[in-house]
């Protein structure tokens, strides 16, 4: 299941998503595309949806269960949303790195190893290998190295993050999803953690939820800004997210081809 490198080859194509939380519609009529090995960044004011979206491509909102999808996420011209299709394969193939560095308790090797494990490999000369391809691939293997026994939890944060990312990569995903992966950081380890988004889409597709405009300025070939729409009065308003605009990043930033989008860039709202 491999794809070409072209430009316009499609990852993940999303067609009118619709995703409620019981009666309540969070996001309407989402519609784009994730190019292959290029980084889509999510951006909008909270509440706008980016996050829903987010965990749509990975089916992480089936884990609540409230959550209800509606339209297609194509992976491979295949309904991720279809009734054959196993969600768990598709979080290994689709991973996702979250806002709050979340390592196991347990080693550092443990962390890396456990997803393999769960896959079936237990020979630990594969178990070695894979371990430190992945810190390696997350900049971490150099700071880490002679310390593998060592629990995750005693890293700084942005290690912790780095781990959380090999530990990720250590399943061969295709997609890495990340939902605001530098929010807990501080300005060097954030700057670490896309220097490593840079380098890794050469062999990922990688989606970044983020805050921060000028990240996504930073790190993202494609840009996708989301707004919410609102209806009903200060008692009975409600709320949902709906995708504005979507473009390459320098063309959305610098021309944005919505007012709305304008606003929101240079800080008229938001």
């Amino acid at each position: 299941m491999t794809l070409s490198n072209d430009r316009d080859s499609k990852a993940v194509e999303i067609k009118h998503l619709d995703v409620y939380y019981g009666s309540r519609l969070a996001v309407k009529d989402v519609s784009l595309p994730v190019y292959t090995h290029k980084i889509t960044a999510f951006i909008g004011p909270s509440g706008c949806g980016k996050s829903t979206v987010l965990r749509s491509i990975n089916r992480m909102n089936d884990l609540i269960p409230s959550a209800r999808v509606e339209g297609e996420v194509l992976y491979h011209d295949k309904n991720l949303y279809g009734a054959d299709v196993d969600a768990v394969e598709v979080r290994r193939r689709i991973g996702m790195v979250f806002q709050k560095p979340n390592p196991f308790p347990k080693s550092i090797y443990d962390n890396v190893a456990y997803g393999p494990r769960l896959l079936g490999v237990n020979k630990r000369e594969v178990l070695d290998e894979i371990v430190e391809m992945s810190l390696k691939q997350s900049f971490l293997w150099d700071e880490v190295k002679t310390d593998l026994k060592k629990s995750g939890l005693a890293l700084s944060g942005g290690q912790q993050q780095r781990l959380c990312i090999a530990r990720t990569l250590a399943v061969e995903p295709e997609i890495i999803l990340m939902d605001e992966p530098c929010s807990a950081l501080d300005p060097i380890a954030t700057q670490r953690i896309e220097e490593l988004m840079r380098e890794l889409v050469s062999t990922y597709t990688i989606v970044i939820v983020t805050h921060n405009m000028q990240q996504a300025t930073r790190v993202s070939d494609y840009t996708a800004f989301y707004s919410i729409r609102k209806e009903g009065d200060d008692t009975h308003e409600h709320r949902w997210g709906v995708l504005v605009e979507y473009g390459e990043t320098q063309q959305l930033f610098e021309q944005p081809q919505q007012e709305e989008t304008a606003d929101y860039i240079s800080g008229r709202f938001g």
